[in-house]
């Protein structure tokens, strides 16, 4: 459709980027509308499309280059007070951002939460690294001092299967609208057909992964102490924005050689699969070729299809790059080493390098202080947290009401006046 003339209403004005393949979004869309605000989409692929069945819609189909001058002209047109989007990391997203703030529009990113399961992340301008939340123990201590106690996570269903199905649907609309979105581009480091075929041969692999890895466990529990570290998807945003690594595997390496440098002897080292790997790259023997190359051969396993509960019982501490397992951890008072940039890492809580790296952890880290653990956990769920999913219709109407409730109590942002630019790609 053509943008062509708008006339903002007189209440606030909602943009919405790129989701997940959830309905969450389009849903939490016609409740801001049926409360009276101006809500407009902007799709980037036909899987855009698919997850926002309403009309008035805008389709971008033009190059990337053109991006942020489309997409300032439309905040400009449509009045917008709001940018409401998933993640802060991915290309179109970051472009949107910085136009958003140059023109005063308050910026809302969700993203997976913090705190699992039961939430949802939701915060103005960034998330993790880019969250606005100070790094000052103190000021989480005065913060907390006003806040009630932490509340009790909320039983929030959330189906793998649907989750499978929709990311499916997703990506064959994207393909199938090829020709309306010629530029589109995922910002995911493999194609779809390849993330699916790497599911389906580590789903035929599972029952028997499954059964060493429980074996494994029960090992490792009655064994020498050993230190976790449970691995991260290969091209999150998280590595690739907000860490020193340009992988995980290149982290793995770190890891592994700083263990062999400066681990007492009688130790282990478990690296722990993530729940969500797509089976494409062979972990298990990129870890043996790192142990070998380290001479730790005999120190070192890999759990691939094991829940992390049990290994965080059983383990010493736990050294993440800057996963939110991290944060798990710290809540079960584990010494947590942090490599990259994570919203959790503060003194008090993570290991803070002495000038030795990570090789000083091994034998100096400390448990989290609960004090300050309690503190910055009750600051995370007032102001950086909503109750809900993204997985399951439950999740998704807790999550729903809860976010209209923070977006409304946001202070809106001011009205746009500057002159907007042409539109020539928005469609």
């Amino acid at each position: 459709m053509r943008d062509g003339d708008f006339t903002p209403p007189t209440d606030r004005s909602f943009l919405f980027l790129q989701n997940l393949a959830t309905p969450f979004f389009v849903r939490l869309g016609d409740a801001l509308a049926a409360r009276g605000h101006a809500v407009h989409r902007i799709n980037l692929n036909g899987g855009d499309r698919l997850f926002w069945p309403r009309p008035g819609t805008v389709d971008y189909r033009g190059a990337a280059a053109e991006w942020p001058a489309a997409v300032d002209s439309l905040l400009v047109r449509r009045g917008v007070t709001d940018l409401v989007l998933f993640g802060d990391c991915r290309p179109a997203h970051r472009a949107a951002i910085a136009a958003a703030r140059a023109r005063g529009v308050a910026v809302h990113v969700f993203e997976e939460a913090y705190l699992r399961p039961g939430w949802i992340t939701l915060e103005r301008d960034g998330v993790n690294a880019l969250s606005r939340l100070p790094r000052d123990p103190a000021w989480f201590r005065a913060e907390a001092a006003a806040l009630p106690p932490l509340p009790s996570p909320r039983l929030v269903p959330a189906s793998f299967r649907r989750r499978a199905l929709d990311d499916i649907r997703y990506n064959l609309a994207c393909g199938l609208g090829r020709w309306r979105f010629p530029h589109w581009e995922t910002h995911r480091p493999w194609r779809p057909a390849q993330e699916y075929l790497g599911w389906a041969l580590r789903g035929l692999r599972r029952p028997v992964r499954q059964a060493a890895s429980g074996r494994a466990v029960r090992r490792l529990a009655a064994g020498a102490p050993f230190h976790l570290f449970p691995l991260q998807l290969e091209g999150d945003y998280q590595i690739r924005e907000h860490s020193p690594f340009a992988s995980v595997r290149e982290a793995v390496g770190d890891v592994v050689a700083s263990f062999a440098r400066a681990a007492p002897a009688g130790t282990r080292l478990v690296i722990k699969g993530h729940p969500l790997d797509n089976g494409l790259i062979p972990w298990g023997q990129a870890i043996r070729r790192a142990a070998r190359a380290n001479g730790v051969a005999d120190r070192v396993d890999y759990v691939a299809e094991a829940p992390f509960g049990p290994l965080l019982d059983a383990c010493r501490a736990v050294v993440t790059v800057n996963s939110t397992a991290g944060l798990q951890a710290l809540t079960a008072g584990r010494p947590v080493a942090v490599l990259g940039k994570a919203i959790y890492d503060l003194p008090g809580l993570t290991w803070q390098d002495d000038g030795s790296g990570l090789d000083g952890f091994w034998t100096g880290g400390t448990a989290p202080d609960p004090a300050l653990l309690d503190a910055f956990l009750r600051v995370l769920v007032a102001r950086c947290l909503i109750p809900g999913g993204f997985f399951s219709e439950p999740g998704i109407a807790l999550g729903v009401a809860a976010a209209v409730e923070r977006l409304e109590a946001e202070a809106p942002a001011a009205r746009l006046l500057a002159s907007a630019v042409p539109m020539a790609a928005i469609a």
